[in-house]
């Protein structure tokens, strides 16, 4: 089955789900930004239509389906819009930078009945789908305390970073919003939501920004302990989760490609491989996922509901760093 879609939004994320889904094999495709230069290179390069409105887009290409890579800004009310014309969404992440306009969008998703998402790809990394079905088969009893730390060179990753949304949080810039979000989807996927959290929070390295490049987070999920720690100007790429439960211990290591046992009593870890052959392949994974969601098929793609929860953490994250307070998130 072929599906008809558009993807809002020519920067990097957008061009990045253009080019998965088109790899699916499973849609026509058409692209769309205001900056017309943009566009036209962009769809040049896929032999896709652009527009550089996307009303104008949603009304002339019909997508039956619409995924949105905007400025966090927009997303809900582009969403909104979209769902109440009965077209399925799949939004960037994080869902937003404001809990405003969310009683809007769960409304048009009532109105519509199409399918809503938010593009966490970290779900689709297989050692980490892995690890999840692990740890809930109950081997290890029940999960106790978390780690998760990441980060990456963001000058190296995306050296125009001074001129795009990531230096602002009011488009989802931001270290918090931008990158620790992944890593809070990850732990809340794994283990259940957070429920309050201390965040300390500073631009530690960055030039020419004044939103922050580092974040630690003490957090509580029930009666689970997490820490989360977070940069973005450590040389290395690298992603890695611990989990320690009654009986024994589990990693995930996104950059060693591997996750890994530790049962109580044994000598060492016990590494189980989960190559990823081509840095788009998760993405790839993601798109088919949201294919399949429009073939009403059940898939780990994150809701809306979870991705709410998400930027719950985010918004709390912000104020305990901001005020210096614990803060609990609803």
């Amino acid at each position: 089955m072929t599906h008809r879609i558009l993807v809002v939004g020519c920067g990097s994320h957008g061009q990045r789900h253009l080019r998965c889904f088109l790899r699916t094999g499973r849609v026509e495709a058409a692209t769309c930004d205001q900056d017309p230069r943009l566009v036209e290179r962009v769809s040049a390069k896929h032999d896709v239509v652009g527009f550089n409105d996307w009303q104008t887009a949603l009304l002339v290409h019909g997508p039956e389906a619409v995924v949105i890579a905007t400025s966090a800004a927009q997303h809900v009310p582009i969403a909104a819009f979209v769902l109440r014309h009965g077209a399925a969404v799949l939004i960037e992440k994080p869902l937003s930078t404001t809990l405003d306009d969310l009683p809007a969008m769960y409304q048009a998703m009532a109105g519509s009945g199409a399918a809503a998402a938010v593009a966490y790809v970290d779900r689709f990394l297989p050692g980490l789908a892995e690890m999840r079905g692990f740890l809930q088969s109950g081997v290890f009893g029940a999960p106790l305390q978390v780690s998760a730390s990441a980060g990456q060179h963001l000058p190296t990753m995306r050296p125009d970073y001074r001129e795009t949304r990531d230096a602002y949080h009011e488009s989802g810039g931001g270290a918090i919003h931008s990158e620790l979000t992944d890593l809070v989807d990850a732990v809340q996927w794994l283990v259940g939501p957070a429920t309050r959290l201390y965040c300390e929070a500073a631009c530690q390295s960055l030039t020419g920004v004044e939103v922050e490049d580092s974040v630690c987070v003490t957090a509580r999920h029930g009666d689970l302990l997490a820490a989360y720690s977070l940069n973005q100007f450590q040389a290395p790429d690298e992603l890695t989760i611990q989990v320690h439960c009654q009986q024994g211990s589990l990693r995930f290591e996104s950059h060693r490609q591997r996750w890994s046992t530790f049962p109580m009593g044994a000598d060492a870890w016990e590494h189980h491989a989960a190559p990823v052959d081509q840095d788009d392949d998760p993405s790839v994974a993601l798109a088919h996922a949201f294919l399949d969601c429009l073939e009403k098929k059940v898939t780990p793609i994150c809701t809306v509901a979870e991705a709410e929860r998400a930027l719950r953490f985010n918004l709390a994250a912000h104020r305990s760093a901001r005020e210096s307070i614990m803060v609990s998130i609803d």
